[in-house]
This record gives C-alpha cells, structure tokens and sequence, in this order.
C-alpha cells in the first residue's frame, strides 16, 4: 500500500473538506476538517495533511510541530473518510507520522480519542500508545507515545 502525507494546500483544501466519517462516527469525531483547516490559521504550530493512497484523496490528519509547555507533541485530529475506512490507511498513515516526528526530535507523543471509539483506542494502541491516565480529560482518554 502506496501512502503520502501531503500538506494541504491551495489545490486540495477544498477537497479535504469533502471528507466525512459514517453517520454513527459523527458523536465521536464530531468536528468536521474544515474546522480544522480554519483553527490551523489561527494555532500556531499546526500542521495539515491529507492523506492519500495512489492520488486517491482518503484521509486528513492534524499534528503539532512544536512541543507544549511538558514537551509532548500532539496530534489533535486523524480521521479517514467514510467510503476508506478498514483498509488500513489510518495505521500506515499514523506509522508514517510517528515516523516523521522521530525524525524531528519528537520524544513524547499524545493523542486523544473519545473513551466510546475503541476503534481509535485499538488502533492507538497496536501502535504502541498507552494510556497517560484513566482521567478523561475534556471528553477524550489521553493516550502517550514515548519514542527513542
């Protein structure tokens, strides 16, 4: 499986919007990526990109460039649109994010999923994150990546 992370960009933002989780994902990903797309011009540090396999745009993930105040480095969004979903692109691209943020010096790495999308919290954790606390933390359980 061919996968990229392209920066979102002039030529495919409007694209990225299109992007939906099923009907019965919207309680637990409930904010579209066109908020994420507004939020990244007014956060500093985020960075955009949509996630495609052989030109096919499938995917949109959100992650942070530079650390918070504890040194984590987060990634507050991954979603894969509707019609894509179960052939693995969330994990491949997740691989390839962990990948790229080792290779920038990241050494903690956070995501958040709500404690009811234990798809989310499986795929977490078959990449090695654990849980950083049973606290939920603004509706979400905090999973924590150390890497080398």
């Amino acid at each position: 499986m061919v996968i990229e992370l392209m920066p979102v960009s002039i030529e495919n933002w409007y694209s990225c919007t299109k992007l939906k989780v099923k009907q019965e994902q919207i309680s637990v990903f409930p904010a579209p990526v066109v908020y994420w797309i507004a939020e990244s011009k007014y956060v500093d540090g985020f960075e955009l990109r949509a996630i495609y396999s052989e030109r096919l745009l499938v995917g949109f993930i959100v992650f942070c460039k530079n650390p918070d105040e504890d040194g984590n480095h987060w990634i507050p969004a991954l979603m894969i649109d509707e019609n894509h979903q179960g052939n693995g692109y969330g994990k491949t691209a997740m691989k390839m994010l962990i990948e790229l943020m080792g290779q920038n010096g990241c050494k903690r790495l956070m995501i958040g999923h709500r404690p009811n999308n234990l798809i989310a919290g499986s795929l977490y954790e078959s990449l090695g994150f654990q849980k950083a606390s049973e606290e939920i933390i603004d509706g979400e359980l905090i999973r924590l990546l150390r890497l080398n």
